[in-house]
Order: C-alpha cells, then structure tokens, then sequence
C-alpha cells in the first residue's frame, strides 16, 4: 500500500463540507420536488403502524447499516420496525415479513443484486415498497410505490483520481433522509416524551426521564416541620436529614413554606444569638420553588440550575408537601 503525501490527500474539513453541501441539497429537494413523495412516504408508514404492522428497513453493505441505525430509530421513537439482511431473506427469513408491513429498501444506485431479486415476492406479498436510492429511473425506484431521491453529486473519497469508491457522501444522505422520517412519523403518530421514556428505562436517558416522583425523599426521610417549632428543632430537623433544607407544612401537610442552609446563615448573621428566639413560620421562605411529582428529573435539573437552588420542594395539586428533591439525587441521573 503506497503512501501518499499531504499534498495529494483531501483535507479533512474538505471532505465534511462535501458532505454539509449534500445534506443541503437534500433540505431544498425536501422542500420542493421531493415534499409530495417523503409526505406518502410518512402516510404509508403512519398507517402500517396504526394496523400493528412493522417497517422493514434493507440495504446490503454501507447503505444496510444505515438501515439498520433508521429501523432503530424507528423503533426509538414508537414506530415498530426491524432490519432484514437481503441475502438472508433470500434464503429464509423473508418470512419475518408479513402483509400490511411496509418494505423500505437502500440502495445508492438501486440497482442492488439482492434486493432487486427480492423484488418479485414482495410483490406478490402485497407489501408497499418505499425506496431511497439515487436514481430515479433504476429497478428498485421503478418498482416502488413511493421513491425518496437520496441523489448526491459525488462522494467525498477520492483514491488514485478514481472517485466515488468508498460510500460517503450518499450514506450520510440516506442516514438524514432516514432520521427526518422518522421524527415526522412520530410528530404525527404524537409520540411524547413520556412515550420516549417507557422505551429508555437504562442508560443516561432512562436516569433523564425518571419521574421526579421517584427520586424525591418521602416519609421519615423528608424533613418537616411545624410554623411554630423553635429553631432548635428546626436546625435539629435539618441536621437529622441532611438536605440543606426543612418544609414548613400545617397539620394537613399543607405547604406553608421553606427553610434553607441560606436562611439560617442570613438569620444568625442578622439577628446573632437572638435568632433562636425565633418560629420556623417567621424566617421561612412562603413563596418556594416547587416541582409536580410526574416531572422529569431532566427537568427539575433544568430548574435549579436556574434559580440557583439545591432542592426542590415537591408538591401535590392541592398543595400537599409530598417530598424533597436534592440536586445530588440529579446529578446522577443527568451524569450517568
């Protein structure tokens, strides 16, 4: 393998402009001659998965890989959807699809051995057939029902003068023509971010999408007191369970207030040894920041990092202190 000099190689920032220059060829064809085409494209997937049907993503080699990272977001954001290898469903495991599934197949020049041999029993199995490939007049865009252009000009690999050997330009096309049907399916099918966390309980953002609920220190855990305790057991309180902070609540366990690490630095500062004298209800904060059980912790995050805060008093709809979140019980679930 002979080596080539610096001179003769493409720079690096060359070759991810190519690409750049391709993705926004591909928005303007999204916006223009191509809009009719991608909007049945996301009709006929929407209405496979409404009758409990499955995407089939194909491709052999660069284009099947990205196929299969489009079936995982698919399946991602609550559209069922499974990646075939051609070769392999030549040989058997064409049986995994079934009628009323929608077939998307990959193929920059659509002109694939595999998949064009598959083209006969996918017609006879009634199966909607979506292709992304570059050329409109190939085999495989001719025999779908529905052609997504994912043309490009070149590719970025230049090796010996010969280009357009290794894919690259025309992956990263399919990649993001993919990933925008995706995303429109589930825009249109609403999928939420509540849908998105049923899906992602591990991982970083499972730990993102936990409910704040589930987090937050309830019981024997979450400090509290009454608005006429003394501040020595008001400190005693706050002491005893280590969040920086102690609610304030009336015998229904009503929120009445908050009081902070803060409060009590700027209580001893003002007032000196005459600020025991004091009831938790007169220092108290009576207007604290407070968080629904049902949030997410990427949200309550969000929130103290705003307000410049630690804890977070949870709250029911009628006002219920039900818990307290503390920023370490956070870090985790954001960081994980």
């Amino acid at each position: 393998m002979a080596m080539t000099t610096q001179s003769q190689r493409t720079r690096p920032a060359e070759l991810v402009r190519t690409e750049a220059r391709a993705l926004l060829e591909l928005a303007m064809r999204l916006d223009g001659p191509m809009q009719a085409a991608f909007v049945r494209a996301t009709e006929l997937v929407v209405e496979a998965a409404a009758h409990g049907n499955r995407v089939i993503l194909m491709g052999m080699g660069k284009s099947g890989l990205i196929a299969r990272k489009i079936a995982a977001t698919l399946s991602s954001t609550g559209t069922p959807a499974h990646f075939l290898h051609p070769a392999e469903a030549l040989h058997g495991d064409l049986g995994i699809v079934t009628d009323g599934d929608v077939v998307i197949a990959l193929s920059a020049s659509g002109e694939t051995d595999e998949l064009l041999a598959l083209l006969p029993a996918l017609q006879r199995m009634g199966n909607r057939l979506i292709s992304l490939c570059g050329s409109p007049v190939s085999t495989l865009a001719q025999a779908s029902e529905v052609y997504l252009d994912a043309s490009v000009c070149a590719e970025a690999c230049a090796m010996s003068g010969i280009h357009d050997l290794a894919p690259t330009v025309s992956t990263t096309v399919m990649l993001a023509l993919g990933d925008a049907l995706a995303l429109e399916v589930s825009q249109i099918r609403g999928f939420a971010a509540e849908d998105f966390a049923e899906l992602h309980p591990g991982g970083r953002l499972g730990r993102r999408l936990a409910r704040v609920g589930d987090l937050m220190h309830t019981g024997e855990a979450m400090p509290m007191v009454a608005a006429d305790t003394v501040m020595t057991q008001v400190i005693h309180e706050m002491s005893h369970k280590r969040l920086g902070v102690t609610t304030v609540a009336d015998e229904p366990g009503r929120l009445l207030g908050v009081i902070s690490d803060g409060d009590l630095r700027r209580l001893l500062e003002r007032d000196g040894p005459e600020s025991l004298a004091h009831t938790a209800g007169e220092i108290m904060n009576s207007n604290p920041v407070t968080i629904a059980p049902e949030a997410f912790a990427g949200e309550a995050l969000a929130l103290m990092e705003e307000r410049k805060i630690t804890s977070l008093v949870v709250t029911g709809a009628d006002g219920e202190a039900l818990g307290v979140l503390h920023l370490h019980d956070l870090w985790a679930s954001a960081q994980g």
